[in-house]
């Protein structure tokens, strides 16, 4: 069985992301990874550098974005593959989020020490590039303070705990995340808006991770599938359990629509996940045929 694809890899162009794009690019070379996507949230900043690299390395890059956006209020991500990297949509759609993403970073900060944690700009700065403050870095920066070494709230995040396979995102999701005390409200796009502009960009539009964004509402992705025309769906992430990926995998094979494989790699945020690991059980040559199938990939 071959396993050689990813199709959702982050980037330092993700706030939450560690390595840069030819880093990546060369990880995926020593991983054994011939076909790869780099997919930084809202932004395709990225990819010249990763496309440089990949060439030099002769691994097959899919230029693509990761994309918030909401449906029925339900907030989702859509990749978007085979993108304009250049596109001055792509970048005005980033531009909008940045903004408000910064503006929120500060109330986070006041949220959180409402929750009893006292973090200062000066140890979140150290962390970000650009002044936004992500879920992710508050675990980082709480976690590593002497202070709170044995503070309660935090027990599940510290080695052996219910949430320590991945404490930051766990942190965020736990904190930060819609419906969480520390959540703070970013407009998004809808999910109609945003696969409009990716087919505009003559890219095509997947559900990323179905199995995380729809678990309290499964039934929303026949739904969507009736309103909005996706290109594809995630059936294979790290983030699905076996019953996940199955029922996913079923669901693109009934719409006829694209399958993918992602591992949503980012790092230190999320140590349990490496390169390639997407819990697909099938030979990821279907795939490929796939992609090669939707002009993502030179036949």
């Amino acid at each position: 069985m071959k396993n050689y694809i990813d199709l959702h890899i982050h980037s330092k162009y993700s706030d939450d992301g560690e390595y840069t794009p030819a880093q990546l690019v060369e990880m995926c070379e020593e991983k054994g990874i011939r076909i790869m996507a780099l997919a930084d949230h809202n932004t395709a900043e990225g990819v010249l550098e990763a496309k440089k690299r990949a060439e030099e390395l002769g691994i097959c890059l899919i230029p693509a974005v990761e994309i918030d956006c909401t449906y029925r209020g339900v907030n989702l991500h859509v990749v978007g593959y085979g993108i304009d990297e250049k596109s001055r949509e792509i970048r005005e759609l980033y531009s909008n989020i940045y903004r408000q993403e910064k503006e929120l970073s500060m109330k986070k900060v006041e949220l959180t020490r409402n929750l009893g944690f006292e973090v200062t700009k000066e140890e979140l700065d150290r962390l970000s590039d650009n002044g936004v403050y992500t879920g992710e870095m508050f675990g980082e920066v709480i976690l590593a303070k002497k202070e709170y070494a044995d503070h309660a709230l935090l027990k599940p995040y510290r080695n052996g705990g219910s949430r320590s396979d991945n404490p930051y995102v766990n942190f965020y999701w736990d904190f930060y995340a819609p419906g969480k005390p520390c959540y703070t409200e970013v407009k998004f796009p809808t999910l109609e808006e945003i696969v409009r502009l990716i087919h505009q960009q003559g890219g095509k539009a997947v559900l990323a991770h179905p199995g995380i964004n729809l678990k309290n509402c499964p039934q929303l992705f026949d739904e969507m599938m009736k309103e909005t025309p996706l290109d594809g769906v995630e059936a294979f992430s790290n983030y699905h359990d076996e019953k996940t990926v199955d029922h996913y995998y079923k669901k693109g094979k009934n719409h006829k629509i694209m399958i993918t494989c992602g591992s949503d790699f980012h790092g230190k945020t999320k140590p349990s996940i490496g390169l390639g690991e997407c819990r697909c059980p099938y030979d990821e040559e279907f795939i490929e045929n796939s992609l090669k199938k939707y002009n993502l990939i030179k036949l």
